[in-house]
C-alpha cells in the first residue's frame, strides 16, 4: 500500500468552492501572474539595457527579480490549470518538482539580500575600495553560492522524501509546501537535520549578518555628512523592506504547515495566497519606486516625453 502511495496522485485539498468561483478564481489569479511577470521582466529588461545600470548592486537587484518570475512560475500555471480542472491533483514526483523549485528558489532571496547588504556596506563605509573589491568575479561569486546552496540542501530534502514511504495522498494545501511531509507515515530524522541545518545556513546565519551589516552602516552614516546619510537610506531602505516583506511570508510558510490541521480551510487559503501574492508583486514595485535610477529609466520607459 506504501508503496503504492509513493507512485500516486496526490489530491490538493486547500482549495475552497473551486467548482462554484473557477472562473473568479482563475480571472484573479490570471491577472496577478500577468502583473507580476510583466512588473519583474520590465525591470529586468532595463537592468539589461542601460549601461549605468550594469553594477553589482542592480546585478542582485536583477537577481532577486529572476527569482520573483521562477518562484511564481512554480506555482501560478498548475493553480490556472486546477481551477478549470474538475479534480485538483498533481503526481506525487510532479509535486516534489514543484517543492523542489519553490524553496530552492524562495530560499536563496536571503542569501541574495546579504550579499546585497555586504555591497552596501562597501559602498557606503569603504567607498575608494569598492571597485576593488566588488569585481564581477565577486558578484559572480555571491551569486552562484546564492542559488547553489539552497538547491543542494532543497535537492536533498527531495531525494529523501522521494524515497521515504507515504501514509496519505490528500495535501491540504492548493500547491506542494512544506505540508508535503505530513503525509509521510514518519518522517525522517536526516531530513529533519536537513531542515534545521538548512533553515541556520539559508535563514538564520544570512539574517544575522543582515543586521550587522545594516547596523555598522547606520552607526557610520550617523557620523557622517548629511549627504551620505541620505544615500544610504535611498539605497538601503528599499533592501530592508524586501528583507520584512520575505521574513514576514517565511514566517507564514512554517506557521501553515506547523497549524494546518487548526486552522478553518478559508483562513489556510488566504494565508496560502498572501504567500505566493506579495513578495513576487512587492519587489519590482519597491525597486521600482524606491531606486532612483532604475524610476528615471521606467519614467522614460512609460512617459517618452518625460525628459527625467
Amino acid at each position: 500500500m506504501d508503496d503504492e502511495l509513493n507512485g500516486t496522485i496526490i489530491t490538493l485539498s486547500g482549495h475552497v468552492e473551486v467548482s462554484k468561483y473557477r472562473y473568479v478564481y482563475f480571472f484573479i489569479i490570471f491577472t496577478i501572474y500577468s502583473l507580476i511577470l510583466s512588473c519583474n521582466l520590465t525591470i529586468l529588461y532595463l537592468i539589461w539595457k542601460h549601461r549605468n545600470l550594469h553594477e553589482p548592486m542592480y546585478a542582485f537587484i536583477a537577481a532577486l527579480l529572476l527569482n520573483c518570475v521562477l518562484y511564481s512560475t512554480s506555482v501560478y500555471p498548475k493553480l490556472l490549470i486546477d481551477f478549470l480542472s474538475e479534480k485538483q491533483v498533481i503526481s506525487y514526483p510532479a509535486c516534489l518538482f514543484q517543492f523542489y523549485v519553490y524553496y530552492s528558489i524562495g530560499s536563496s532571496e536571503f542569501l541574495l539580500l546579504s550579499a546585497m547588504a555586504y555591497d552596501r556596506y562597501v559602498s557606503i563605509c569603504k567607498p575608494l575600495q569598492y571597485p576593488t573589491i566588488m569585481t564581477k568575479t565577486t558578484v559572480s561569486i555571491c551569486l552562484f553560492v546564492a542559488w547553489l546552496l539552497p538547491a543542494c540542501h532543497t535537492a536533498l530534502a527531495v531525494i529523501l522524501s522521494a524515497k521515504t514511504k507515504l501514509c496519505s495522498s490528500t495535501l491540504k494545501a492548493i500547491f506542494c509546501n512544506n505540508a508535503i511531509y505530513r503525509l509521510q507515515c514518519v518522517t525522517s530524522r536526516i531530513i529533519t537535520l536537513s531542515g534545521i541545518l538548512g533553515s541556520l545556513d539559508l535563514l538564520i546565519l544570512p539574517v544575522l549578518f543582515i543586521i550587522f551589516t545594516y547596523t555598522k552602516i547606520f552607526i557610520i552614516t550617523y557620523r557622517s555628512s548629511k549627504e551620505v546619510r541620505k544615500k544610504a537610506a535611498e539605497t538601503c531602505l528599499p533592501h530592508l523592506m524586501v528583507l520584512i516583506s520575505i521574513t514576514i511570508l517565511s514566517v507564514y510558510d512554517i506557521s501553515i504547515a506547523r497549524l494546518e490541521s487548526n486552522l478553518p480551510k478559508t483562513v489556510r487559503l488566504i494565508m496560502m495566497l498572501q504567500i505566493i501574492l506579495y513578495h513576487p508583486l512587492f519587489n519590482p514595485l519597491i525597486y521600482g519606486l524606491k531606486m532612483k535610477e532604475i524610476s528615471k529609466h521606467l519614467k522614460r520607459l512609460f512617459l517618452p516625453a518625460n525628459k527625467v
